[in-house]
C-alpha cells in the first residue's frame, strides 16, 4: 500500500474504498463502451457509467485526502465518510442497473420503476449536497498555519458546492414538458440537461456535451471539479507574493467563468458555438483575471515554513 493510499485510508476507509471500488467501475464500463453496441440518447451505453465512476472516484479520493486538513470535527469526518461512500456507491450503481436496462437514468419517468430509481438518486444527491454544505461550513471554521492554503480549501469546496447546487437547473420540466403535465398527459422525460431541445443529438468527442444546444452539464462539470482545481491553484501560488490574494482572484475567476458557462447553456447555446455576447463575456472574463493576477501580486506575503500542504 502506497503512502498516499495509507493516508486516505486512515483519513477515511469508507471513501478510499469507494474510490477503489469507483476505479474498478470505470474499467468495466469502458471495457462496456466497446463490447455494448446499444446506443443511449445518442452515446454508447456505457459512457455515462464511465464518466460517472471515474468522476466519483476522483471527489471520493479528494474529500479523503482533504479530511486530513479538518481537525476540529473528527466525528463529522467518520460520519460524513460513511454516508457519502453509501450515497455514490448507490448512485453509480444505479446509472449501472439503468445502463444494463437499456435506458436512461437521469430524468427518467417512463415507467413507475424508472422514476422510483431517479427518485431515490434525487434523494442520494440532496443528502450529499447538505454534507458538503457542512463540509465547506467546517472548512471555513478549521484554523490552518497558512492562510492561502486553507483559503484555496474553502474557497474550492465553497465554488464546488455552488457547481453541485447547479444541477437544480436540469431537474425541473421543460416548456413542452409542463404544457404535457398540464393537460394530463404521460411524459416519459422530466427535465433535462439540454437547453433548447431534448437530450441527445451531436455530442463533442469523448464527454458527449452537445454540439448544436446549450448543455448544463458543462458548467455543472466545472463547478465540481473547483473542489480540485483551486486547492491546486492554491499549491501553486503558497509560496508567491499575495498568497490569499491570489487564490481569492482565481477562486473569482473560476466562478465567473463556470458562470458564463452556465449563462451560455441557459440561453441555449452551444459551447463550442458561441455568440458576440459570449466572446465579449469571456473577454471581459479575461482582462479581469490578468488585472486581478496582477494587483494581487504587487507587494509581499512572508511564507510560513513548515506549513503541510499538500501532505500525502
Amino acid at each position: 500500500m502506497t503512502p498516499l493510499i495509507k493516508k486516505l485510508w486512515s483519513e477515511s476507509a469508507a471513501l478510499t474504498f469507494c474510490a477503489a471500488l469507483m476505479l474498478a467501475a470505470f474499467v468495466a464500463s469502458a471495457v462496456g463502451i466497446f463490447v455494448d453496441p446499444r446506443i443511449i440518447t445518442g452515446v454508447p451505453a456505457w459512457l455515462k457509467p464511465a464518466k460517472f465512476a471515474i468522476s466519483t472516484a476522483i471527489f471520493a479520493a479528494t474529500v479523503a485526502w482533504l479530511y486530513q486538513y479538518i481537525t476540529i470535527w473528527p466525528r463529522f469526518k467518520r460520519v460524513s465518510g460513511w454516508l457519502l461512500a453509501i450515497i455514490l456507491i448507490v448512485e453509480v450503481g444505479l446509472i449501472d442497473v439503468q445502463a444494463a436496462r437499456g435506458t436512461t437514468s437521469h430524468f427518467n419517468a417512463a415507467t413507475p420503476a424508472d422514476a422510483a430509481i431517479f427518485g431515490v438518486m434525487g434523494i442520494a444527491i440532496a443528502v450529499l449536497l447538505v454534507i458538503s454544505v457542512v463540509m465547506t461550513y467546517v472548512l471555513f471554521r478549521q484554523p490552518f498555519a497558512h492562510r492561502a492554503w486553507g483559503w484555496s480549501l474553502r474557497l474550492g469546496a465553497l465554488v464546488y458546492v455552488l457547481g453541485a447546487a447547479s444541477a437544480g437547473f436540469m431537474i425541473g420540466p421543460k416548456p413542452d414538458q409542463m404544457e404535457a403535465l398540464k393537460a394530463h398527459q404521460k411524459v416519459a422525460v422530466i427535465g433535462g440537461h439540454t437547453v433548447g431541445a431534448s437530450d441527445g443529438g451531436p455530442g463533442l468527442p469523448g464527454v458527449g456535451w452537445s454540439e448544436q444546444h446549450g448543455d448544463l452539464r458543462i458548467p455543472h462539470f466545472f463547478g465540481l471539479h473547483a473542489l480540485q482545481a483551486i486547492p491546486f491553484l492554491g499549491w501553486l501560488v503558497v509560496r508567491a507574493r499575495r498568497g490569499v490574494r491570489m487564490v481569492f482572484a482565481g477562486a473569482a475567476s473560476y466562478l465567473a467563468f463556470t458562470g458564463i458557462l452556465t449563462w451560455q447553456a441557459l440561453r441555449g447555446q452551444s459551447m463550442v458555438e458561441p455568440d458576440a455576447a459570449t466572446l465579449t463575456a469571456f473577454a471581459i472574463w479575461a482582462a479581469a483575471t490578468l488585472l486581478a493576477v496582477f494587483l494581487s501580486s504587487k507587494g509581499t506575503e512572508q511564507y510560513e515554513p513548515g506549513t503541510p500542504v499538500l501532505s500525502v
